[in-house]
């Protein structure tokens, strides 16, 4: 990629060539003709490793989400297998109370992931799954509140994923790293006639909670989403995206 970006930028760079000739030698000839096609060869080699570098990065950008879906479903098998193992304990064990009890969390493990992915919005679902699965330093916990697809509300469902990855990141990458279990969020989206809302809870330390506050600041700015209280040490955050109103006062949702 780099040995491209130095290719591209001596091409365009050597059109220097031809337009000295022709300041020196502008009387002859040859010279606007050598301008002309100098030009239009440095314009198609540009372009030509344009659309190579182009090609190169959306194979990274597939092979990275491969390997996004590939540990995800990893994780997901191992979990399965988890299950199994505890299930099959309880039953030689003779546990049916036991066994009800653990079909249940399982259950509602699941129809909350199910409700994840159908937020409507991909990037959003695969960044949720990918860090509930992927994350060494950060337990996220998402909880969505009856069936809910952002795309389908009268906002700018774009921006409010755009909004919580950064939230998200935001509390991810200001963690005070220790040893021991990671700290946890807690991601709450509700939504009702009026309003999106998204409530963070958050157990752990922070490295400076003013830095993350900044950022909250930062962040919102300009985006659906706007606080309606914000913790200063940032373990409680509240948020609400009014829904735009549609013919006569009615939203559509």
């Amino acid at each position: 990629m780099v040995r491209l970006r130095t290719v591209k930028a001596a091409a365009a760079v050597s059109v220097i060539i031809p337009a000295t000739a022709l300041f020196i030698w502008g009387g002859a000839l040859w010279t606007p003709i050598l301008f002309i096609v100098w030009i239009a060869s440095a314009a198609a080699l540009w372009i030509s490793l344009e659309k190579k570098e182009q090609s190169i990065r959306l194979e990274r950008s597939i092979h990275a989400l491969q390997q996004t879906a590939i540990h995800t479903l990893n994780h997901h098998r191992h979990d399965w297998m988890n299950d199994l193992q505890v299930l099959y304990g309880y039953i030689r064990m003779n546990k049916p109370d036991k066994i009800i009890q653990y079909v249940e969390k399982i259950r509602e493990r699941m129809v909350m992931e199910s409700r994840i992915s159908k937020l409507g919005i991909p990037s959003l679902v695969l960044f949720f799954h990918s860090l509930r699965t992927g994350s060494q330093t950060l337990q996220l916990e998402v909880v969505v509140n009856g069936e809910l697809n952002l795309s389908e509300l009268p906002l700018q469902a774009d921006k409010v994923s755009d909004t919580l990855i950064g939230l998200i990141n935001a509390y991810r990458f200001g963690i005070k790293p220790k040893w021991g279990d990671a700290p946890k969020l807690i991601v709450t989206i509700n939504a009702d006639e009026r309003a999106l809302s998204v409530d963070f809870e958050f157990q752990g330390e922070l490295n400076a909670s003013e830095e993350l506050y900044r950022q909250f600041k930062e962040k919102l700015a300009g985006s659906p989403l706007q606080p309606i209280s914000m913790d200063p040490l940032m373990t409680r955050v509240k948020l609400q995206a009014e829904l735009r109103r549609l013919n006569g006062g009615t939203s559509c949702l």
